[in-house]
C-alpha cells in the first residue's frame, strides 16, 4: 500500500468518526438519544473467569504459535552475515524485536489472568464492607428522623424495649 493511499484512508476515518462519536452530552428530551441506561457495572464470576481462561489460553498459544523466532532464525541471520549479506543484521534485529514484544504480550496475558482470579473476590468483600457501611448509616439516620414516628414517642426502628414491656404489665 502507497503512504498516499495510506494517508487517505486515515483521513476518511478520521472524518467519519467525528461525525458519529459525541461524548459529554446530555440526552434529548423525551429520553430519546442516549441510548443506555446508567447504572452498576456488574461483572460475574463466571465472566471475569472466562476472561482468565482466555487470557490463559492465549499466553500458552503465543508460546506453542508465536515463538517463530526462534534459533532458526538467529542461525540463518549469522549464516547472512557470514555470507557477507546485509540482510543477515536485519534478520536478526527483527527476531530480537520479535521476541522482546512476544514477551511483553505473554507478559500482560498472564497478568490479565492472574488478576481475574483475585478480582471477584476483592470487588465482593469491597461491596460486603460498603453495604454494612451504608446500612449502619442508614439506621442511624432514622434514630434522628423525626418522620419516622411521632415526636416523643419511641422510634420503631430500634424495635421494643423490654424494660418498657416490663412496665406495662
Amino acid at each position: 500500500m502507497a503512504w498516499d493511499e495510506w494517508e487517505q484512508l486515515k483521513t476518511q476515518a478520521a472524518g467519519r468518526q467525528s461525525d458519529q462519536m459525541q461524548l459529554n452530552r446530555v440526552p434529548d428530551e423525551g429520553g430519546g438519544g442516549g441510548g443506555g441506561s446508567y447504572g452498576d457495572l456488574k461483572a460475574s464470576e463466571t465472566d471475569l473467569a472466562k476472561i482468565g481462561t482466555n487470557a490463559f489460553k492465549l499466553f500458552n498459544r503465543l508460546w506453542d504459535e508465536a515463538r517463530v523466532a526462534g534459533p532458526s532464525s538467529s542461525k540463518a541471520a549469522e549464516d547472512l552475515k557470514t555470507q557477507g549479506f546485509e540482510l543477515g543484521a536485519g534478520l536478526a534485529h527483527v527476531a530480537k524485536r520479535w521476541d522482546e514484544q512476544l514477551g511483553s504480550l505473554r507478559d500482560a496475558c498472564s497478568h490479565i489472568s492472574n488478576h481475574m482470579r483475585v478480582t471477584k473476590k476483592i470487588h465482593k468483600d469491597d461491596e460486603h464492607y460498603i453495604t454494612g457501611q451504608l446500612s449502619s448509616i442508614a439506621t442511624l439516620d432514622s434514630g434522628f428522623d423525626e418522620r419516622v414516628g411521632e415526636a416523643g414517642a419511641k422510634n420503631k426502628i430500634y424495635g421494643e424495649n423490654k424494660k418498657d414491656e416490663k412496665d406495662k404489665d
